[in-house]
């Protein structure tokens, strides 16, 4: 809910519960808030992925700022259960996203990843995924606003007609 929310004091105020139930309320309004990854009937990974226009958290950003005016979705979060880690499940995961935003209608999907100085990093803080996955998974770096982010995009082809 971070990047849907407008204000942060808002994600603040409904840290936890309150958050969830919002999250839901996405759901329930028909939004599809992303891709899921499953292993055994097991969810264990999951790529959010909406219109720019759905995260306004992004217009407060200066390193996730627009690099132009063309209308893109934005890969905001990706979450891999720890049992999972290390094994190629985010590249899938954006290469699904990218199969979702072109479904849909986009031609332009953009992360936000997080470029790794050691070879170690916490998961709390690549929360919006990493460089190398991003680059591996066909996007090609944008804008760099900072040391540790870099804005990254993938053009698409419209889906095939059956």
């Amino acid at each position: 809910m971070w990047w849907r929310v407008k204000k942060r004091s808002d994600w603040e105020r409904d840290k936890g519960a309150a958050n969830q139930r919002a999250f839901k309320k996405v759901v329930q309004r028909g939004a599809e808030p992303g891709v899921l990854a499953y292993h055994e009937g097991r969810s264990v990974g999951w790529c959010a992925v909406a219109r720019r226009k759905e995260y306004p958290s992004l217009e407060r950003s200066r390193v996730a700022a627009r690099v132009d005016d063309r209308p893109v979705w934005s890969v905001s979060c990706l979450f891999i259960h720890k049992d999972y880690r290390r094994r190629g499940l985010s590249v899938a995961l954006l290469k699904a996203a990218a199969d979702f935003v072109r479904e849909r209608g986009g031609r332009i999907v953009e992360g936000y990843p997080v470029i790794p100085k050691t070879d170690e990093m916490p998961g709390v803080f690549a929360f919006t995924g990493l460089y190398p996955a991003f680059k591996k998974a066909g996007f090609k770096e944008v804008a760099r606003r900072s040391e540790t982010r870099a804005v990254m995009r993938r053009s698409l082809r419209p889906s095939r007609s059956v």
